[in-house]
């Protein structure tokens, strides 16, 4: 029996049509292979609520997939909760007024998650900050210890909680290190390459969709690369 793939995707932004032409190109089996999206499906991009609409239907269809939470559906969440003007500014300068638009509403209507459908808003607070598999740590930003060990700025304290959990995750990460000796690879997303970036223990996969560019995901353990 040949072995089971991961492949993971890189920051969407909503691009709706890359990623149905992505979807179309990897060669996933969804009985048996994991899909792992690595959030920031929204803002920017003209097409969100398409996005979630595609993510949804592979959700009913696919045995093992996985949706990490992006900077971007995290600035959403914590606005429709708090309602804070310096969090709806962050959103502007994000690109929210497309997300918004895509549903045909406005941005006053990010209060409580009203312009997104039932299911929308229901995926929007499960999402997770990271999965684990195999030899891999999957997660939306990268993590280092500059990150985790300075000073919050004013300006970031609306991330507080997103920081937190990379904290959390930095720990856990250093324990499994410790128990099984393997190294995990760090697969992320989050900042813009022209393309992919490998290291020897990190794998970056945003190639800025959203700028023009492509759309990428990764197949594990070949690190072969597809694009849309």
């Amino acid at each position: 029996m040949s072995q089971k793939k991961i492949f993971a995707i890189g920051d969407i932004h909503g691009c709706a049509s890359k990623l149905a032409t992505l979807l179309d190109r990897i060669p996933y089996d969804r009985e048996r292979d994991t899909l792992i999206f690595l959030g920031d499906y929204v803002n920017r991009g003209p097409d969100t609520k398409e996005v979630l609409d595609i993510l949804l239907e592979l959700k009913k269809s696919c045995a093992d997939i996985h949706f990490l939470k992006g900077n971007h559906e995290q600035e959403i969440l914590e606005y429709s909760t708090t309602g804070h003007m310096d969090s709806l500014r962050a959103l502007r300068a994000m690109g929210v007024e497309a997300t918004v638009e895509s549903y045909g509403a406005r941005v006053h209507s990010l209060t409580g998650l009203g312009c997104f459908p039932l299911e929308h808003r229901e995926f929007l607070h499960s999402l997770k900050f990271f999965h684990l598999q195999d030899d891999y740590l999957f997660i939306h930003a990268d993590i280092n210890k500059e990150l985790l060990s300075c000073p919050m700025k004013e300006s970031e304290d609306r991330m507080q909680r997103y920081v937190m959990e990379i904290g959390l995750l930095s720990s856990r990460r250093l324990a499994q290190e410790q128990t099984t000796g393997i190294d995990t690879v760090i697969v992320f997303g989050h900042i813009p390459f022209a393309s992919p970036l490998v290291l020897a223990d990190r794998i970056g996969i945003d190639t800025g969709a959203v700028y023009g560019n492509m759309l990428t995901a990764v197949e594990l353990p070949l690190l072969r690369f597809f694009h849309a």
